[in-house]
This record gives C-alpha cells, structure tokens and sequence, in this order.
C-alpha cells in the first residue's frame, strides 16, 4: 500500500501541483477569503491538479516507457496505469464538488480549466495550438478564485490575462526538456515546431508579460516592488535555464531548472499582488 501511494505521488507531477496549490491558496488569502473559504479553494485546486497530473501519465506511459523515463512512475512499474487512471477520474469528479462548496458560478469555472487542461493531455498536446489550453486553464484558476467569494464579483481582466500569459509561458518552459524524448514518440506541439530557441524567447516574453499586466493592470501607478517584480521576471528564466543546463550536463539527467523557473515568477507575482493589496 505505501509503494502505491508513493507511486500516486510521483505520479502526480508533485512539485507544479503543489506550486499551483500553493499559489492559489494565496491568492484566496489575498483576495480576502475567509479561512474556509481559502481551504475550499485550496482543496478545489489540488483536486483538479490532482487529475490532470494522473491523467497525463496514464496516457503516456507506453510513451514514457518507449523514451525509458524511469522518473516517471508508471512506465517504471511502480503504480498501474489502472490505478492512476482510476485515482485521476475520482479527483476529475472531486473537483467540481468541492468548487459547489463556494457557489455554482465559480465551480463552473474551474471546471473550464479542468477540462481545457484534460483536453491538453489529449488530444491538443500534439497540435499546433498545444498552448490554448495552458492559457484557458491559467486564466481560468484566478477567475475562479475571485468569483469563489461571496457574491460572486466579476474577476478583474487583467487579472484573468495574467493567468493567461503565465500559462501561456509555463508551457513552453516544461515542454522544453522533454524535446527530443517527445519527438522520438510522434509529439509535435507548438514548441516543438517553435524548437529549443524559439520556446525560450516564448516562456521568456510570456512570463514577462504576465509580471507587467499584474504590475500596470491594477488601478494607480506601479510601485517599486512591482517595478523589482518585473525585472525579477526578466532575469530569473535566462538564470534558471543556464543553470540547468549546466547542471543537466554535468549529471546527465533532465534539465528540469527551466519550469522551477517559472514557479519562482509565478510566486513572485502572487506575493507582489497580495502585498499590494490589490488582487481586486
């Protein structure tokens, strides 16, 4: 039993789900849920990511076997493709339950984004769009956020693109190590057709971006922190990716440092949105 649920851990792509659980969680504190109100989200969250990373190794493994991602528990034989599948469409289920708990409107969005991320797994992730969904379910999560709140108030747009444009940006940054293992298998996103470079300027300009929308979008004029925000945006991905490159060369293994990258933007934008006490 403890091999499986470790395996189930493993499984669920634990380091960007528990980022994106995180980040959410505080941006519930921020926007001025209350503590049951920031568990709901929490809980919410966790579930769909919680689906959505079962699902992508119940679909990959022949993939993950045929490239031999022995980190990849499935294909290693640690846990069943059954048993992910299985733990993935409870979660999917869970999801929009745990959402009702706040009100119907805010559940009917994170279930967009679990939908639109689920469409990734399959069939989008080797299309030229590949990237639509990243953005959906990202601009998605902060929409559901705000309108989880009593009342239901309409999320601020810039807020929704934001989202949107660090999604958009994730994308290209965790596609980026597993180029030439997806080739080998048939998978042909737009990273993949953008190639190594082009990806990086992509997750660079799109990270970016997201910081400055956060910084200017909000009513009054940007602050210092916001200001240090954006160039912490604009050095942290080139940073991140040298690294990891050298560190992936030296050890052999995957250059992994490239999404770590983009969940440091990712939190440097949501404490620079709660700091500023304007989430909404």
């Amino acid at each position: 039993m403890s091999s499986t649920v470790l395996g189930l851990v493993r499984a669920s792509h634990p380091e960007p789900s528990a980022a994106v659980t995180a980040v959410s969680g505080l941006l519930a504190w921020g926007a001025g849920h209350s503590p049951t109100g920031v568990a709901a989200v929490t809980a919410t969250v966790l579930a769909s990511q919680l689906a959505v990373g079962w699902t992508n190794d119940a679909l990959d493994a022949g993939r993950d076997a045929a490239v031999g991602r022995t980190d990849k528990p499935v294909a290693a034989g640690a846990v069943s493709r059954r048993t992910v599948a299985v733990g993935a469409m409870l979660a999917a289920l869970a999801t929009p339950l745990l959402a009702l708990t706040t009100n119907p409107t805010a559940a009917l969005w994170v279930t967009i984004a679990l939908v639109s991320a689920l469409l990734y797994d399959w069939p989008l992730k080797s299309s030229p769009v590949s990237v639509l969904p990243y953005a959906v379910s990202f601009g998605s999560l902060p929409a559901f956020v705000v309108l989880a709140l009593p009342g239901a108030p309409a999320p601020p747009a810039w807020l929704v693109a934001a989202g949107a444009c660090l999604g958009a940006g994730a994308h290209f940054a965790n596609v980026l190590p597993d180029l030439a293992d997806d080739a080998r298998t048939g998978v042909r996103g737009l990273p993949h057709r953008l190639g190594p470079a082009g990806s990086r300027v992509a997750a660079a300009a799109l990270l970016l971006a997201a910081t400055v929308v956060l910084v200017v979008g909000p009513p009054g004029p940007p602050s210092w922190l916001g200001l240090s925000a954006v160039a912490a945006a604009a050095v942290v991905p080139p940073l991140g990716w040298y690294g990891g490159r050298r560190a992936a060369g030296e050890a052999g293994g995957r250059p992994v440092t490239a999404f770590r990258a983009v969940m440091v933007v990712a939190l440097i934008d949501v404490v620079l949105l709660v700091a500023s006490g304007r989430v909404i």
